[in-house]
């Protein structure tokens, strides 16, 4: 059964040259947040674009004024987008998605009515059949392994770019250390180890229409791999 309105909701995209998809993928998002929540607000976070990403955004901040912009200069990796998001969005709880276009903003109902059907803390995102080449569906299968061997941690779809957070899950697992691609696997798992509650939803996942992804890029794993043994330090020796 559905839920009704959450009071109040807070969205944001981290974008990193996404010229070709930010403008569609936040008139989708203002299209449904009037259905999802009483009160909202849209941040993008514009982690050093070297295309028009900011300036698309400001044209339209001028038609939404729940639209705010955080540019980082120079870029911070997915992780520290996704750290400025948690430290600049206001309200309870917050969503964050990727701002290519690849998930279907309307499935934010789900997360909105797991949030109140599992008094979850965390509602993430698995992809029920992912639109990602064979290099980047390998990438995904042994991150699994990996999850599983250094943090004993196993989800559907963990680095899954779509999920809900309640507020007070960050004052638990902050600050985090990881500023790539792995921060997923801290965040969940400094979460797990905090003995908070998360549930799964199912979304779909499309082809991109404009750009191109950098998470299987050699430099961004290698760097998830050092990551990777800090954070094991961090979580079970500090």
């Amino acid at each position: 059964m559905a839920t009704k309105k959450l009071p109040t909701l807070s969205v944001f995209f981290p974008a990193y040259n996404e010229e070709g998809n930010i403008t569609a993928t936040i008139n989708n998002a203002a299209r449904i947040l009037p259905k999802v929540a009483e009160e909202y607000e849209i941040l993008v976070v514009n982690d050093g674009s070297r295309d028009q990403t900011g300036a698309r955004v400001k044209a339209l901040m001028k038609k939404y004024k729940f639209l705010r912009l955080v540019t980082h200069d120079p870029n911070r990796g997915y992780g520290g987008s996704l750290k400025t998001g948690f430290a600049k969005t206001k309200y309870d709880p917050v969503v964050f998605t990727d701002s290519d276009g690849q998930f279907d903003f309307t499935e934010v109902a789900k997360f909105k009515d797991a949030l109140g059907s599992t008094k979850a803390d965390v509602v993430i995102g698995y992809r029920i059949k992912r639109s990602d080449p064979p290099k980047r569906l390998l990438i995904a299968a042994l991150l699994k392994l990996w999850n599983l061997f250094w943090f004993g941690i196993w989800f559907r779809d963990i680095d899954c770019g779509f999920k809900l957070v309640r507020r007070r899950v960050l004052d638990e697992v902050m600050p985090l250390a990881s500023n790539g691609g792995i921060i997923s696997t801290e965040f969940l798992a400094k979460v797990k180890r905090s003995g908070l509650r998360i549930a799964q939803v199912g979304v779909h996942h499309y082809r991109r229409k404009a750009g191109t992804s950098t998470g299987d890029n050699l430099k961004v794993i290698s760097k998830a791999v050092i990551e990777t043994f800090k954070i094991w330090y961090d979580i079970n020796i500090n």
